[in-house]
């Protein structure tokens, strides 16, 4: 047999094992490895005035940068966290919340922050804690079958909600490991263990008054249930903010929550999410009222979480 009939196999075979070897390679890349053992609670907000409160009061803090993310692990109320900035809108929540999925033993998500008021009766300062979350802005964009009418075409079965002029919403598609085929899904429910911790602190007093004595007109509360929405926009329009309550009973809107509850949902992981109001999103009688009262409604959200965390046994 001529050797080079020889070689070839040898050759071949050589090819196969320095492409496995490779292909292990980028498997052991890609799968990073915990950065600590310890089964922890994720806690985060979209922005660091968010989280200043929760920072402080962290017990034997340890911190860890993954791409770009600044992670504390520590104690917080005698439990075991993990607190960081998802950063503002939807797609660096949902990317962020599976970071810390993956680098972490994480137990549960916890979100608090600020968001819009849009239930009428609640106020500037008020924390609400939704018993399920949607993403109301993943939508059709439908065209104009004739003056101020928008329709969806005929084959799209999934519009079942009222629309918004052109804007008709949609449920988003998901999978898991409990479901791994693709499904579609509008609402993501917050864990009812930890929303039945939550209506036994309802009573957490909270401030009206920020560091300069400048204050609210009333007495926020802790309000439990009711529906959370969330999507890519700051809503600032009255109009808008009284379709989405209509609409989806919404007690509140935000740019984050719903995406952390679709990647907790995924990940089988439960989720609660404290969001107290800093304006009311197009409903109040003046100019938005985020920057005037953003602190206070920071601080509430915050106050209510610790109190949430201590009660949990």
């Amino acid at each position: 047999m001529p050797a080079h009939t020889l070689i070839r196999p040898f050759r071949a075979l050589r090819a196969i094992s320095l492409a496995f070897c490779l292909a292990l390679t980028l498997m052991a890349a890609r799968a990073a490895p915990w950065l600590d053992e310890t089964p922890r609670v994720a806690i985060l907000s979209a922005f660091p005035a968010e989280m200043g409160l929760l920072l402080a009061r962290v017990e034997q803090p340890q911190r860890h940068s993954v791409n770009g993310v600044e992670f504390t692990v520590g104690r917080l109320q005698g439990k075991a966290v993990v607190l960081f900035h998802s950063g503002i809108s939807m797609t660096n929540a949902a990317m962020n919340t599976q970071l810390v999925l993956d680098r972490f033993r994480v137990t549960h998500l916890i979100f608090s922050g600020i968001a819009g008021g849009v239930n009428p009766a609640l106020h500037i300062g008020d924390v609400t804690v939704a018993r399920r979350w949607g993403q109301y802005l993943d939508v059709l964009m439908a065209r104009e079958t004739g003056p101020g009418t928008y329709a969806p075409p005929v084959w799209m079965d999934d519009v079942k909600l009222p629309n918004f002029g052109a804007l008709h919403p949609r449920p988003v598609e998901v999978r898991s490991a409990a479901t791994p085929r693709e499904h579609k899904k509008f609402w993501f429910d917050a864990d009812p263990a930890l929303l039945a911790i939550a209506e036994r602190i309802q009573g957490t007093a909270l401030a009206d008054c920020d560091a300069a004595r400048k204050c609210l007109g009333h007495k926020p509360r802790v309000v439990i249930g009711g529906n959370g929405v969330s999507g890519p926009a700051f809503v600032d329009n009255a109009a808008f903010r009284d379709y989405t309550f209509k609409t989806f009973e919404a007690n509140v809107l935000d740019m984050e929550t719903a995406a952390t509850a679709q990647v907790a949902y995924s990940n089988g992981v439960p989720y609660i999410a404290f969001r107290s109001l800093s304006d009311l999103a197009g409903g109040g009688p003046g100019e938005n009222e985020l920057e005037t009262f953003f602190k206070v409604a920071a601080d509430n959200s915050a106050t209510v979480l610790l109190a949430f965390l201590a009660a949990w046994k």
